[in-house]
């Protein structure tokens, strides 16, 4: 599998382009602001065609593209139900904070609403886009709709639930610790220690480096709450 990443915008999100192989229709995950350059450029580098936009969760920090992306090369973009509003309400997920600086980060060009096709998932859906098959696994806790997209146990891209070393927050709006505890100890630790691991933000790990050395996955594994 093709994997490319890069930190965007000044919440530095990794935005992800997969693909089966060069020349071949490809996925984009979370392109955050900023994004497109980048995007096109490995699009033209590996001769790819976007066929899906997929949001790990609808923090404006990951949504932030997914309009003109998803407009401009006329694919879906596919998003948990619990987390679609938030493609056109995308100040009803940050803190008071974020919402205060989002004025001098805006651009012209920028525009928060669904793209014409949405396509809602759930826990477990099963697809197959771009030749390649991946389950979507729900992991409440960051955000209500957050999710994880599992390809085949080997590729898990974790959004905001589980970074290198850390875990995503849960005092934002529709955060919940109880829901991230639970997400941790039934989504979380049952992937294989092969698994990469890739957040949405930060470095990439494993399974098996994170249930070694991640304290809040140690708390989980002792039957303790993370957070």
């Amino acid at each position: 599998m093709l994997i490319e990443s890069f930190p965007a915008g000044p919440w530095q999100t990794n935005c992800y382009v997969l693909a089966s192989q060069n020349g071949s229709e490809c996925l984009i995950i979370d392109p955050g602001p900023g994004a497109i350059p980048q995007i096109k450029d490995t699009l033209a580098e590996y001769r790819l065609k976007p066929v899906a936009v997929l949001i790990t969760h609808g923090h404006l920090d990951h949504t932030w593209s997914v309009f003109p992306v998803a407009t401009g090369y006329e694919i879906p973009a596919i998003i948990h139900r619990e987390d679609r509003f938030l493609l056109s309400h995308p100040l009803e997920g940050v803190s008071e904070q974020t919402k205060s600086a989002i004025p001098m980060l805006l651009d012209s060009a920028d525009v928060f609403a669904e793209p014409s096709e949405v396509i809602e998932v759930s826990d477990s859906t099963q697809l197959e886009i771009a030749g390649m098959k991946f389950v979507v696994h729900h992991a409440p806790g960051h955000t209500a709709g957050s999710v994880l997209f599992d390809f085949g146990g080997r590729h898990v891209f974790t959004g905001d639930v589980l970074f290198a070393g850390a875990i995503g927050r849960t005092d934002l709006p529709g955060g919940s610790a109880d829901a991230m505890n639970s997400s941790l100890l039934n989504v979380i630790m049952p992937l294989p220690d092969e698994a990469m691991v890739y957040p949405g933000h930060g470095p990439s790990s494993t399974m098996r480096i994170e249930r070694a050395t991640n304290p809040y996955l140690h708390r989980i594994a002792q039957g303790l709450k993370a957070t």
